[in-house]
């Protein structure tokens, strides 16, 4: 191992393209946020939004965060690729940008802060197949444009999905993670990095066990000040409990059908853990363990599991 991380991988497939970060022009003050999915990347974008740019406490319906934080490598995100430096540049507040990649496929940047935010991988499948069951028609056109092997649609068994999950790869190097791409490894990635004076690795329990004290964390290890009423403030504009009220109120009036199926409300859904037990049974946990301790150090299980 290299004592600073370099991309070994190009990832490319429905919904990734880590090439458009090719255009990447980093400033001394970014953030990236990086999680493999359903781990807090949303309530990352939301404290950071409330931090850096506006209070969304009284926004009536969900904020549309997206536009403030673009996910980079998304390979549909409605900036293209030869615009997406410019329209970042743009941005009038210190940036603070998306990512789903693991570190052999995303550049880093010395100057730029890195928040890795994960998750048990039990609770991160149980909020997966929440989230990939709820996609629409219109998501899986969306993902599927343009795209040499297209994703296939959720058949509905939620243990056969489990069984894929965690013993397939999308990409040839990845042993896990089907038909998204891989959770373990894009933890272990970064976890072979934490030595890094510029990576601060968050868990999602702890987010949502404290959450002022992980506002009061990311403002200290991005040297943002903030008074006890800012913390307060953004405590109650990103709550779990207001966010998801501000999800329904917009599901309610949406007049198409969007990406997922009852819409926001769906997106954000539970963000409860443990949920795992009551669909999981021993054969399943047993080849969760094979493939955890192939592909994650020890240390790195004990954080995750806890």
């Amino acid at each position: 191992m290299t004592d600073h991380p370099s991309v070994t991988r190009t990832y490319i497939n429905h919904h990734l393209d880590s090439t458009r970060w090719d255009v990447y022009v980093p400033r001394t003050d970014d953030i990236v946020i990086t999680t493999s999915y359903k781990s807090g990347t949303t309530l990352g974008q939301q404290i950071l939004y409330n931090m850096l740019v506006r209070d969304t406490y009284e926004d009536e319906q969900f904020p549309d965060i997206d536009e403030a934080s673009p996910w980079m490598d998304s390979r549909y995100y409605p900036v293209a690729k030869e615009n997406l430096a410019a329209y970042i540049d743009s941005f009038p507040y210190r940036r603070f940008l998306k990512s789903h990649l693991p570190l052999d496929g995303l550049p880093y940047f010395n100057e730029v802060k890195y928040l890795i935010i994960a998750r048990d991988p039990r609770d991160v499948f149980m909020s997966l197949l929440n989230h990939y069951s709820a996609y629409t028609e219109v998501q899986y056109r969306k993902v599927n444009h343009g795209v040499g092997r297209p994703m296939p649609k959720y058949d509905g068994d939620a243990r056969g999905f489990f069984r894929d999950w965690i013993t397939r790869g999308w990409f040839e190097w990845e042993t896990e993670g089907y038909p998204f791409w891989s959770n373990l490894h894009h933890t272990q990635t970064y976890w072979e990095y934490r030595h890094l004076p510029n990576f601060l690795f968050l868990h999602y329990a702890d987010m949502r066990a404290d959450l002022r004290a992980t506002i009061r964390l990311i403002a200290g290890f991005i040297e943002h000040e903030l008074s006890d009423q800012d913390v307060d403030r953004i405590a109650r504009a990103t709550s779990f409990e207001h966010v998801k009220q501000q999800a329904v109120a917009e599901s309610e009036v949406a007049e198409e059908e969007g990406s997922f199926q009852g819409g926001q409300a769906a997106f954000i859904f539970k963000g409860t853990d443990g949920r795992w037990r009551d669909l999981l049974d021993e054969k399943d946990l047993q080849l969760y363990r094979q493939t955890r301790d192939r592909v994650l150090e020890p240390d790195c299980v004990a954080w995750l599991e806890r």
